[in-house]
């Protein structure tokens, strides 16, 4: 998966294209073992580069690079912004460490600076799609649950929105453990 095989049809609806090694795989498969490096640099899982393994929870990581590219308006491998040996989801990751919303794009702040505390909830889900550690990212039905979620919260009150994203600070997000709080306080 990456950003220029999503699609976006008539109706404003995104499709997949070009499904890669997904293609080989059965429904039944695990995994999908092959002998050569395959996969767009930026959006390949590290656990890969060890095991050359194709797994429904690599895709789940670069589905993950592909919110990242959405949230922050930069390609996923860039020497021009994240130096020779960095990427994306390293970027983010240091970014975190200081203050979380210097990643957003500003187009997406221009018009409505509120959307910030949805903006984090968003950014939570691409992380817990970048997990380190496979066993611990979620489902594709997980996430497209917890998008659900965050839609369904968008239609109540910002007091409420704010006690939610509080209620999001206290658990770490795998490779990207994101300092919530802090962010939500530089924003008060």
């Amino acid at each position: 998966m990456k950003s220029s095989n999503v699609l976006i049809d008539e109706q404003l609806e995104a499709r997949v294209s070009d499904f890669g090694m997904a293609r080989l795989m059965s429904v039944v498969d695990t995994h999908l073992s092959v002998s050569t490096l395959a996969g767009t640099p930026g959006y390949v899982p590290p656990e890969y580069y060890q095991s050359f393994r194709c797994t429904t929870k690599g895709d789940v990581y670069s589905y993950g690079v592909v919110l990242l590219e959405l949230l922050t308006g930069k390609p996923p491998t860039d020497s021009a912004d994240f130096g020779e040996d960095n990427n994306l989801v390293g970027w983010v990751k240091q970014h975190t460490k200081l203050k979380i919303t210097d990643v957003f794009d500003p187009e997406l702040l221009k018009e409505d600076p509120s959307v910030e505390l949805e903006l984090l909830e968003h950014l939570k889900i691409a992380c817990a799609c970048l997990d380190d550690r496979p066993s611990r990212r979620p489902t594709m039905l997980k996430v497209m649950a917890m998008f659900k979620e965050i839609q369904a919260g968008s239609t109540v009150d910002s007091k409420t929105s704010s006690a939610a994203a509080g209620s999001i600070d206290e658990g770490g997000y795998g490779v990207l453990d994101m300092p919530l709080r802090e962010a939500k306080e530089e924003k008060d």
